[in-house]
């Protein structure tokens, strides 16, 4: 037992050494993205005939999209014009229309109900509020999402590209829809499961369950860029960190606490837009332990259960009608065509990469491509 705990806590403390010292290869990041594109552009060039090699590249290098460019970008749009528009609201904004208000009642207005300026700030504030939130707030959220999607792809593949140079691609484009769906399927549901687990009757505990939760799940988020071009299957990536779960709660602790301080929810999501990228480009630098903990922590069977069952009814849903067109179609005399696959519910193809989920062993996962992957990863990018 005291062993195990010995165990736990140096992961743990590697964990969050990890995410936090990652964040200083920033620094030379953009250096080495610099170097890997200059070596793909003299392989294009190798591979090209000799007529077109002296011919000029048609693009230019300063279009480029930069590491330092984009995490800038992330802070000054979510610190600069979305978290600061609702601090200046709530925090400078009302505050002065309320003194406001207070002062004309009080020394203009002289003698009035002090019920009647109760009543008419509750109500200005709360049109104010709603018409802030209906108008600035939401539009910018939904905004914000998209732009932040875009950037942290950007800043995942330059720092992949900086330490790698090659992405794996997946064997098939069904496998690939299906891990990315999957995947986001089973991120929600692991939200909503940490969510719930914070109200349980004990806070204490409710707490520090949820706090688990949520750490494992940013470090799915931070590493999931890493792996996903990689080319690591989505049951690859869960059953890693179930097996190594003391390291990835390490990892995760610092942007779940961070995040966790604020009471407003929007407030929380703009502290971890700025900080995300951060912590991307640690998950790319990081190099977690290979030999699976003590024991594993199965907190993902329960949504991958749920996940799988999602799947099944909604393809088997589309994919019934069809079924029973092909049926129908037997009594018809068969035209002379080119061979045609037809998927049925019998044969799911989409769903095979994705049951099981879980492997019941974890010495198979590699994250680590293999040589032979990577020259094909790169004959593919070239």
């Amino acid at each position: 037992m005291a062993d195990t705990l010995k165990a736990a806590s140096a992961d743990i403390a590697r964990g969050v050494r990890d995410a936090v010292s990652g964040m200083w290869a920033l620094m030379r990041l953009d250096g080495r993205v610099e170097e890997a594109r200059r070596r793909l552009k003299e392989r294009r060039q190798r591979s090209l005939p000799a007529s077109r090699k002296r011919t000029p590249e048609s693009h230019d290098d300063g279009n480029e999209p930069r590491v330092v460019k984009r995490i800038f970008q992330c802070c000054a749009w979510n610190g600069g014009v979305f978290l600061l528009s609702i601090q200046g609201f709530y925090g400078v904004f009302l505050p002065l229309l309320q003194a406001t208000t207070t002062f004309l009642f009080d020394h203009v207005l002289q003698g009035s109900d002090e019920g009647l300026h109760v009543t008419v700030w509750t109500w200005l504030e709360f049109f104010l509020s709603s018409i802030f939130r209906a108008l600035w707030v939401m539009p910018l959220f939904l905004l914000s999402k998209i732009v932040n999607a875009i950037w942290f792809q950007d800043i995942a593949d330059l720092a992949f590209l900086g330490s790698s140079g090659s992405v794996q691609a997946f064997p098939s484009v069904s496998k690939f829809v299906a891990d990315l769906l999957f995947s986001l399927l089973l991120q929600a549901l692991f939200l909503l499961q940490g969510m719930s687990v914070n109200l349980l009757p004990i806070p204490a505990v409710g707490h520090v369950v949820s706090l688990l939760h949520m750490s494992l799940l940013y470090s799915l988020y931070c590493f999931e860029y890493k792996w996903f071009n990689m080319g690591v299957e989505v049951h690859q990536r869960l059953a890693f960190i179930e097996c190594n779960w003391p390291y990835f709660l390490g990892f995760g602790l610092p942007l779940a606490i961070l995040t966790a301080l604020p009471s407003s929810f929007l407030i929380s999501g703009c502290v971890f837009s700025i900080l995300f990228p951060l912590f991307i480009i640690s998950g790319n630098e990081a190099d977690p332990p290979r030999q699976p903990f003590n024991f594993p922590l199965r907190l993902f069977s329960l949504v991958v259960a749920l996940s799988n069952r999602i799947f099944h009814r909604s393809l088997h849903t589309h994919l019934a009608p069809v079924s029973r067109t092909s049926l129908s179609s037997q009594n018809q005399p068969a035209p002379v065509t080119h061979a045609t696959t037809t998927i049925t519910p019998q044969s799911p193809q989409i769903l095979t990469p994705l049951i099981p989920l879980i492997p019941e062993s974890s010495a198979a996962i590699n994250l680590t491509p293999s040589p032979s992957h990577a020259k094909r990863a790169g004959a593919h990018r070239r």
